[in-house]
């Protein structure tokens, strides 16, 4: 398995985690979880070259990273 596919799922698994995270009112965790998954979808992307999902986790991050700074 390539460093990029394993890349992918440790994407989907955290994501999965901060959504879990969210349906089980475990906060900041979930905050963290999918700013992270975000951030690993990113990157991703970008070794990928798939416009569409780095405009989607850019832009999810961003109103994660203002979840977080709300919160503090």
């Amino acid at each position: 398995m390539s460093k990029v596919n394993i890349l992918k799922w440790v994407a989907t698994f955290v994501t999965l985690g901060g959504a879990l995270a969210t349906a089980l009112m475990i906060d900041p965790l979930n905050i963290w979880l999918l700013n992270t998954g975000a951030l690993l979808f990113l990157i991703w992307g970008f070794l990928i070259k798939e416009k569409a999902m780095i405009a989607v986790n850019f832009g999810l991050l961003a109103i994660y990273v203002f979840g977080l700074i709300y919160r503090i």
